[in-house]
């Protein structure tokens, strides 16, 4: 296992080297490789280490997500809130209902079968779209009118209402007893103690760090521990009451930022050099899932439904961003900034096909090819976007 971890870092930094020279994004380069070398491809990648793939993604996510709390400030957040609350459910509300009739329509669906494909793929990629949003914030474009940072905050937690509405959807298939109006309302409980926890967390650190002299790597593993064990209570607590355990770890970063700004701004350097790290992990092992075979079984109505929901999502994107200061080439970059999809579609596709779904392989059929399609596409769409439409602040 080790010795195909050492493969996926060399041959991910040279892919990531090749695509940004040739004016790529580098990300695009490892999910290349990573279908390259998965299971689906040459298979290089070793079994053992496939079965730990969920869980090194996830490390991975946590990175970079305590690195974009920890670029969120009380007066950004001020600025951003409505519209990236917004944006955190009317884009993906409208995408995965969007699905849902047109899979009725083209594929004879139920409702229920359509909408659980609706909302697998009415998750945007925080995997793909946090990592350029924070190259965007460093080179300060578009951060005059905090446009990096509110697209960041809504993404985080469009995931939430998507996998929920998704949950309620395939409780409602399988008849587990579930009620699906008490699925729903876990969304605001979900987002709500997810905050908390990270709110609590974070203020956890504040005190441990101001009263404990301590080297900042020390600080780094701290909140990295933390964190890990945040998301692991909410895989504990599950059956329960659901917690948006990435939506606290954001937190943990932002309440660290806003009580010791010097502290932040170091740690934030460290997190980007384990970063260079997970980057590679997460975007081959991301790849790795993608059976393009598979994809293409899904056919042309595949794609009619899929290019459906990102005109639906779309339209929601511009709703969301009305009434804000922003021009139209920052709303169409608000626009193309909300289409990758990667790694829910990765992690959930395949559920209802071994829930005993009917069509549950089209379904994941359809999430295989929005994975090929958005992820590539909007990655190269934000670069370019981010570069042709946002406005450059002089550093």
């Amino acid at each position: 296992m080790l010795l195909t971890v050492g493969i996926i870092m060399v041959l991910g930094l040279a892919t990531n080297f090749f695509f940004e020279k040739i004016g790529l994004p580098g990300l695009l380069g490892m999910l290349v490789l990573g279908i390259v070398i998965g299971p689906y491809g040459i298979d290089l990648i070793n079994h053992e280490l496939l079965n730990f793939s969920a869980d090194f993604r996830m490390f991975a996510l946590i990175v970079i997500l305590l690195r974009a709390g920890l670029g969120i400030s009380r007066k950004e957040l001020k600025k951003i809130g409505s519209p990236a609350l917004r944006l955190s459910f009317i884009p993906g509300l409208l995408e995965g209902f969007t699905i849902a009739l047109a899979s009725v329509l083209l594929f004879g669906f139920s409702f229920v079968q359509g909408g659980m494909l609706g909302f697998i793929l009415a998750a945007v990629s925080p995997a793909v779209v946090v990592p350029l949003m924070l190259k965007f914030s460093e080179q300060k474009r578009g951060t005059d009118k905090s446009i990096p940072t509110m697209i960041m905050a809504g993404a985080s937690i469009d995931d939430v209402f998507a996998i929920t509405i998704f949950s309620a959807f395939l409780a409602s298939y399988t008849n587990a007893g579930i009620n699906v109006f008490k699925v729903l309302l876990n969304i605001p409980i979900s987002i709500f103690l997810g905050i908390v926890t990270g709110a609590v967390a974070g203020l956890i650190l504040v005190k441990v760090f101001s009263k404990y002299h301590m080297r900042d790597t020390r600080k780094v593993i701290y909140i990295l521990g933390l964190s890990i064990l945040i998301n692991g209570i909410e895989s504990f607590l599950k059956s329960k009451v659901e917690i948006a355990s990435l939506l606290g770890v954001m937190t943990i970063g932002y309440v660290i930022l806003n009580r010791l700004p010097a502290t932040a701004v170091r740690l934030s350097q460290k997190f980007n050099k384990i970063w260079v790290f997970a980057e590679i992990l997460l975007f081959v092992l991301v790849g790795a899932q993608v059976n393009i075979s598979l994809a293409f079984n899904s056919g042309l109505k595949g794609l009619v439904i899929i290019l459906a929901g990102l005109l639906a999502r779309s339209l929601g994107v511009y709703f969301s961003v009305m009434g804000t200061n922003l021009n139209f080439k920052e709303k169409l970059f608000c626009i193309l900034s909300y289409t990758p999809k990667a790694t829910v579609q990765a992690a959930i596709g395949a559920i209802p096909l071994s829930a005993g779904v009917e069509n549950g392989d089209l379904i994941l059929a359809v999430a295989v090819l929005a994975i090929m399609i958005t992820a590539p596409l909007g990655a190269i769409a934000i670069k370019t976007g981010g570069e042709k439409l946002l406005s450059y602040k002089q550093l």
